[in-house]
């Protein structure tokens, strides 16, 4: 099946590590994006341990990679009169290599855009599969026929939409929202709570960094401009410099709102079509989520290669090898843990901030999933250079 013709829909993370692997064993790889290009800047993600060393170091991308690293220095919890009343370890928001998202999609687009096919501004608008492969139309570009079909478009995939069925199905909101916005917030990292409300600023997440309880997802996912309205209105009549942050808000040209939410598949594949990162067991916030991109596209793209052209067994061994090891993002609900939503919480939370006692175990807990996998070594397909 060296020859196959591969669809991959998303130009993050995901979709162009398993581009680089997929190229590696023949593959013919087509990577589609609705974006008009890779979108650069976003908020600090997080690689740890052994096994993501490993990942990198085998795609040859480990020193690029670290040295995009951007510093995750402790940072303090204020009052509304901006008395420090903790601290927020460092470690606590990071790994051991926290790059900006957008430089890590440069890296793997650079690393891909001369061996892939990369189709930007446009996006898959339906699916039908045949005995022998999947016809695919496009919203832009013509129809065209692939072998397989890879879901590696996010939390909100249309490629699940379109094969596995609604995403009310398989995004369970945690009920919590996020912001990410360029503002102008000074050097200072800080973060400041009220019940069901936090705002970070100066952090690794982006300049300015909003969660807040709420019962319903947002609905205006394509309208930034009433999102905007959302989340003036969710921090109406909050104290500290949230004011003066929220008046920045209409005129920010770099802005994200989205719902903290988990997605459960209950099998990652439908026939031709599979499903990879986010789309298929991803959690917003829960910190794993890059991890586990770059871990399931070496893990997809290996057992491709090494099951004899039987797509099926592939996405059986695929789905066997990671579920176990995506099941911390099953676990997480971040919103808990920066919003609480009483002030009795918000007050145990800033305590384990600042007690050593509590945090050296708690990191340890919390790094550990991202080792708790083996991997497979595809002896014979993988590059001269090893880990």
């Amino acid at each position: 099946m060296t020859t196959a013709r591969v669809l991959v829909s998303g130009a993050s993370i995901a979709g162009p590590a398993l581009a680089f692997w997929l190229h590696r064993y023949g593959y013919d790889v087509t990577v589609v994006e609705k974006a008009d290009q890779i979108r650069r800047g976003g908020q600090a993600v997080d690689l740890k341990g052994p096994v993501h060393r490993t990942v990198l170091t085998r795609m040859g991308i480990l020193d690029a990679v670290a040295a995009a690293h951007v510093p995750n220095a402790d940072g303090i919890t204020v009052d509304a009169s901006g008395r420090k009343v903790g601290t927020i370890p460092g470690a606590f928001a990071g790994g051991e290599i926290n790059v900006p998202r957008g430089d890590l999609a440069a890296i793997l687009y650079d690393l891909t855009a001369d061996t892939c096919r990369y189709v930007f501004d446009d996006s898959i608008t339906s699916l039908t599969e045949t005995d022998t492969g999947v016809d695919v139309t496009f919203a832009r570009s013509a129809p065209e026929t692939f072998d397989i079909v890879v879901g590696a478009d996010g939390m909100h995939s249309h490629v699940r939409a379109l094969a596995f069925g609604p995403e009310s199905a398989y995004v369970e909101h945690l009920g919590f929202c996020y912001v990410l916005a360029k503002l102008d917030t000074g050097p200072e990292d800080m973060m400041y709570n009220e019940p069901g409300r936090m705002v970070a600023i100066g952090g690794p997440k982006a300049p300015a960094f909003f969660v807040f309880a709420s019962d319903q997802p947002p609905t205006a996912r394509d309208d930034v401009e009433a999102q905007k309205r959302q989340l003036i209105d969710a921090f109406a009549g909050s104290g500290w410099r949230v004011p003066e942050l929220l008046a920045q808000v209409p005129a920010a040209q770099e802005f994200y709102l989205d719902s903290i939410s988990r997605a459960t598949v209950e099998h990652y594949s439908t026939g031709r079509v599979v499903l990879l990162g986010d789309a298929a067991y991803g959690n917003a916030l829960g910190g794993f989520g890059t991890g586990l991109a770059l871990v399931g596209a070496y893990v997809l793209a290996g057992e491709l290669a090494t099951a004899d052209g039987d797509h099926q067994k592939a996405f059986r061994s695929y789905e066997a090898a990671i579920r176990g090891y995506a099941a911390v993002s099953q676990k997480v609900n971040a919103g808990r843990l920066l919003a609480p939503r009483t002030r009795p919480g918000i007050w145990v939370r800033n305590l384990m901030f600042s007690s050593l006692s509590l945090v050296g175990p708690l990191m340890k807990i919390i790094d550990r999933p991202a080792s708790n996998i083996t991997l497979a070594d595809y002896p014979s397909l993988l590059p001269t250079t090893r880990a």
